[in-house]
């Protein structure tokens, strides 16, 4: 037996996590993870501007050579050989677009950037080009409704275009330093295998698809009228970007000399195109037709994928309906919340003022609690509203609340928000013809906090799977790499028995409980009451019974 194993880079908001992945069983044979060093959490705020939200390319690349050592150095010890690492993939945030030069260095490396936040990594949680995001969205309604229709409807702020487009219209200097953009999806794997020109650089669908209004069917990338319409540069700089994108199975290179030094692997070790975390985590989690994969997390993204073969349209209040993303020969579709763990963070830390630990106590409390209880009904909009209503200038609401209303309600209350506007993404998706058999959790949060997966299958009336290893996205980078490993050695493979048998089990299902959910339906009502009136100007919808009929008992 000579077992051959990948090794999955996973770059998230806060940290990245590796693991070595043995191809032939599915057993995670070693894994780290390592914190960003710079920032808050990894995180370059603006304190003059709430919106903003950047990171390092510095910190990218310090963690990436620690964790892959950290990892590597616990597999050693296993007496593992490092020859049999046969494929590298790698799924980072996005959309995360950096400014770089025509050797892909990034303009925060620079002297007179280095403290620029404009020249730094846009984080895909930076929602500074609201303004931007709405008119791209309005002039494309008038020119090119194609390209909404692939992305449910509207262009969000926190996607490529709105974030350098609004680069220009606040720092044209660090515009008109850049030679073009990428996403950090396509840096990690471009300095792993030693790209030294972007023309030499395969973009990832994933990116390119679900964020950057690319489509094979209109030719790749916005065209440049259209982007000339936005602004003269906006078309100038399309030159200087891509025509084609590709999907993971795609060889993107191999791994350098000068990273093989760094880290101690092997020189020459194939690497895949890059692709997005949540997608690479519907992948860990078993992804399949007829599973609706929640990745939750600070944000939550809802993933699908429909098969080709089925007659399937566009329609509106999803973030993406993409060719060959999130699994090679299928159409992926995404939604997701633009808060969750977040919202949940901003009670405790923020208005609070506690430390995280009080996250524990607070659960504690609020699971002694019945659905409808404490009286409250809140909106999940505090960092706006990604799905179904794509508008980030809507805010959050927390209604219902008395003299003697608790901190543990309230954040029962914002558990059970999130848990809606999840549950209008499904009943949204369902609703287009899309079969949906089961829903599988994955992410930290189901693991830390048993109560939020409760909720959940009690809102949505189905059993709830939770994925048994909560690293399951460093998991589907993993498999990535065994499936562009395959298909490059020219493998016979099914890619969804693959990822069958690699994925990680969801053993752990939190059952629906008649009494919870019956009250919920009731509350889901109000709230969608609440949703389709602050969210929807053509509603007409009268408020005055929501107070009345908040209390459930």
């Amino acid at each position: 037996m000579n077992p051959k194993y990948t090794l999955g880079l996973d770059f998230g908001t806060s940290s990245a996590r590796a693991c070595i992945l043995n191809i032939d069983t599915g057993e995670v044979v070693s894994s780290h993870t390592n914190d960003y060093s710079g920032g808050d959490h990894g995180i370059y705020s603006d304190p003059d501007n709430p919106l903003v939200a950047r990171q390092s390319p510095k910190d990218y690349l310090q963690t990436l050579e620690k964790v892959i050592k950290n990892t590597l150095k616990d597999f050693q010890n296993l007496n593992k050989n490092l020859s049999n690492i046969v494929g590298i993939g790698i799924d980072t945030t996005g959309s995360t677009p950096i400014p770089v030069d025509q050797n892909l260095n990034p303009l925060m490396f620079q002297n007179k950037f280095k403290n620029n936040l404009n020249a730094y990594a846009w984080l895909w949680k930076d929602h500074s080009a609201v303004a931007e995001a709405g008119l791209i969205t309005e002039k494309a309604k008038v020119m090119r409704p194609e390209y909404l229709a692939k992305c449910g409807g509207s262009y969000s702020s926190e996607w490529f275009w709105s974030k350098i487009w609004h680069c220009l219209n606040v720092d044209e200097e660090v515009f008109n330093s850049a030679y073009t953009w990428i996403e950090q999806s396509d840096f990690i794997p471009a300095m792993l295998a030693g790209i030294k020109n972007i023309a030499d650089l395969k973009r990832n669908i994933c990116a390119a698809g679900h964020k950057a209004m690319y489509s094979e069917s209109w030719g790749g990338l916005p065209d440049k009228d259209f982007l000339n319409e936005l602004h003269p540069k906006l078309s100038e700089l399309r030159e200087s970007l891509y025509d084609k994108a590709y999907s993971f199975e795609q060889v993107l290179g191999y791994l350098s000399t000068e990273w093989s030094m760094r880290t101690g692997l092997p020189e020459g070790i194939p690497i895949s195109v890059g692709a997005l975390d949540a997608h690479v985590g519907a992948i860990g989690a078993g992804i399949k037709p007829g599973k609706f994969v929640k990745i939750i997390g600070t944000s939550t993204c809802d993933i699908m994928v429909v098969p080709k073969s089925e007659s399937f349209e566009d329609f509106k209040g999803v973030s993406g309906i993409v060719h060959n993303s999130v699994l090679p020969g299928y159409i992926g579709v995404e939604a997701g919340q633009a808060a969750v763990g977040d919202l949940l963070d901003w009670w405790v830390r923020k208005v609070l003022k506690r430390e995280a630990d009080y996250h524990l106590e607070l659960t504690k409390k609020a699971a002694k609690i019945k659905a409808g209880d404490s009286g409250l009904l809140a909106l999940d909009w505090n960092n706006g509203n990604r799905n179904i209503l794509a508008d980030q200038k809507l805010s959050g609401l927390i209604l219902g609340q008395t003299l003697s209303t608790q901190d543990h309600e309230i954040y029962r209350a914002l558990i059970e928000a999130t848990a809606y506007g999840a549950l209008k993404i499904i009943k949204l998706i369902e609703s287009k013809g899309v079969v949906i058999d089961e829903v599988i959790a994955t992410g930290g949060i189901g693991h830390k906090n048993k109560l939020f997966m409760q909720i959940y299958a009690d809102v949505f009336g189905v059993p709830v799977r939770l994925v048994s290893n909560e690293n399951a996205v460093s998991v589907g980078a993993g498999i990535m790499a065994a499936i562009t490993y395959k298909t490059h050695n020219k493998k016979n493979i099914e890619i969804s028995s693959l990822v069958d048998k690699l994925s990680v089990e969801s053993k752990e299902v939190f059952k629906p409980n008649f009494s919870e959910n019956k009250a919920y339906r009731k509350l889901f009502k109000l709230y969608s009451d609440l949703h389709d009136s602050f969210g929807d100007n053509k509603a007409s919808q009268n408020l005055f019974h929501i107070m009345k009929e908040i209390h459930t008992k």
